[in-house]
């Protein structure tokens, strides 16, 4: 089972989600939050596998949790949200969130999403990563990747643009090259013909030594690399 805890600060909002997800045979909703702290100390005490975390909450906001959970290595975060706003993509992608989902998104699509986030895989709306990309592959960008318009902050540890870090084997560019191009981590496995287990230990030493949280910011370095 997929143990996911929902932070969001309109009860409607999950009681809806508790309802959609524990329709599924796979996954069961844990705890809930109304606001980024309650989220953090829920994560530590209940461990989920993923936590639905909207942004804008009152006290401390989903982007400030989300760096929490993530480098306390609770749990995998899933970004859910009414608004697509630079700020709020790039703040939830640089905290280390696994994936960032719009509310709007088709219930099929968020119960995909959530089952790809606690695989270890990274979701993005398709609404926001032509821009993510374009963002990040920006003439006017600053150093790390990030543009320099502010309130488009660089995922932290990614390094300047074009350069990887030495001790990348090359199977290890395989699989960044991989990840730039969206793979999961079966997909990698049946690309490299290894199997989704060894796929995954690739993938966590490739963002180990990239010095990044997630694998959409492995994408990031990936593209502005040009190994993808």
């Amino acid at each position: 089972m997929i143990r996911v805890l929902l932070a969001d600060d309109h009860g409607a909002i999950r009681a809806g989600l508790r309802l959609l997800l524990e329709t599924t045979d796979d996954v069961e909703v844990v705890g809930e939050a109304a606001d980024g702290g309650a989220a953090v100390t829920n994560a530590r005490a209940l461990r989920p596998d993923v936590v639905l975390m909207d942004v804008r909450m009152p006290g401390v906001d989903g982007v400030t949790a989300t760096r929490t959970i993530v480098e306390e290595g609770l749990a995998e975060v899933l970004v859910l949200t009414t608004f697509d706003l630079d700020e709020y993509v790039f703040g939830a992608l640089r905290a280390g969130a696994g994936g960032f989902l719009l509310k709007s998104a088709e219930p099929a699509a968020l119960v995909d999403a959530v089952r790809r986030v606690a695989a270890g895989d990274g979701v993005v709306a398709p609404e926001v990563t032509r821009r993510v990309i374009a963002a990040f592959a920006s003439p006017g960008r600053g150093p790390g990747l990030g543009p320099s318009a502010p309130g488009v902050p660089a995922p932290a540890g990614v390094p300047p643009s074009g350069a990887l870090p030495d001790g990348l084997t090359p199977r290890e560019l395989d699989v960044l090259a991989a990840l730039g191009r969206g793979l999961s981590n079966q997909a990698i496995a049946d690309e490299l013909v290894i199997t989704e287990a060894t796929a995954k230990t690739h993938v966590s030493r490739v963002l180990a030594k990239l010095g990044v949280t997630s694998r959409v910011q492995a994408a990031i370095v990936a593209r502005e690399a040009g190994v993808a």
